[in-house]
């Protein structure tokens, strides 16, 4: 996966932050961690984080065995602001997990195996829509029921940011008082990450709806690389220094360096890499000086206001 190069200023400003008291021209951010409970490696790396207190956010796979672990980093850190990754993929060759909600190969949710499907293209080809919302609904109660306070939900590997799911998506989140991670984005936008012209024409129709319907969205998203390794403190030095005005939801998938990380995840090494520079002593200083401001999602959540069914 690479890195999404953040796009030019959204026109107008984001009311989500006037709402906060930023300025129109502030850069504020979300340093939000995906994959908490994936395995061992990702809660451990968690905690080391929120105790360090440079991460801002993180959303559990509720779908994984380590998901009762991750809920323990509530416990641990009771301001901690935690969502639900919505996950409707299993994609490594070897470590697999299924659905929450079903066992039935009529859902479209499951491979030939039983498991969530390796690609997003097949959980958005074969997924039917009643059995998504079904999914995700089970999969944000579970986090409920392990005690997790649950401030926003967003979509592991973005395959529920489909014009299928979406309205599904948006509603679930909304019963739950919880803020849908979603980006202000034109059709432009929308194809950068994937959508063909039809469905990046509806997300932008949609994305027009949210807002006007008030809901706290996001105008940028930028993602430390997973594909190498090595100090990446320089390179969220140069990310921060190019954010543009607006509110940016910034992903890492911290991970603890071992034996089972280096078994599941082909990509390891950027995992760890990314865990390493936001413990490094060097960011703190770095957030500093490029003068972003740093919020959470349990921040916006009191702006969904009269967004929630």
């Amino acid at each position: 996966m690479t890195t999404p190069t953040p796009p030019a200023p959204t026109s107008p400003p984001n009311p989500a932050l006037a709402a906060l008291g930023y300025a129109p021209d502030d850069r504020v951010v979300i340093f939000h961690a995906d994959d908490l409970g994936m395995c061992q490696a990702t809660v451990s790396a968690c905690l080391d984080l929120f105790g360090a207190g440079t991460l801002s956010s993180a959303s559990v796979m509720t779908t994984c065995a380590w998901a009762p672990a991750a809920a323990g980093v509530a416990r641990e850190f009771p301001d901690a602001d935690l969502g639900v990754h919505l996950t409707l993929t299993s994609e490594w060759s070897e470590y697999r997990w299924s659905a929450l909600s079903t066992r039935d190969p009529a859902t479209g949710l499951l491979d030939a195996q039983g498991h969530l499907h390796a690609t997003v293209e097949a959980a958005r080809l074969h997924g039917v829509p009643a059995a998504v919302r079904a999914e995700m609904d089970a999969q944000i109660r579970r986090a409920l029921d392990l005690g997790i306070e649950v401030s926003h939900v967003d979509a592991h590997m973005g395959a529920v940011a489909h014009p299928r799911f979406l309205p599904d998506c948006i509603e679930l989140a909304l019963r739950y008082g919880a803020v849908p991670m979603f980006p202000r984005l034109d059709a432009a936008g929308w194809r950068s990450h994937g959508l063909d012209a039809r469905d990046a024409a509806q997300a932008a129709q949609f994305t027009q709806t949210l807002a006007a319907r008030g809901l706290p969205l996001v105008d940028h998203l930028v993602m430390l690389p997973l594909h190498r390794g090595g100090d990446q403190v320089p390179l969220i030095e140069d990310l921060l220094g190019s954010l543009p005005p607006g509110l940016t939801h910034f992903i890492l998938h911290p991970a603890r360096d071992t034996p089972e990380l280096r078994a599941i995840a082909s990509d390891w090494a950027g995992r760890v890499a990314n865990h390493a520079a936001f413990m490094d002593p060097r960011l703190p200083g770095v957030i500093e000086r490029s003068g972003v401001k740093v919020t959470s999602y349990r921040a916006l959540r009191p702006l969904l206001g009269t967004a929630r069914p």
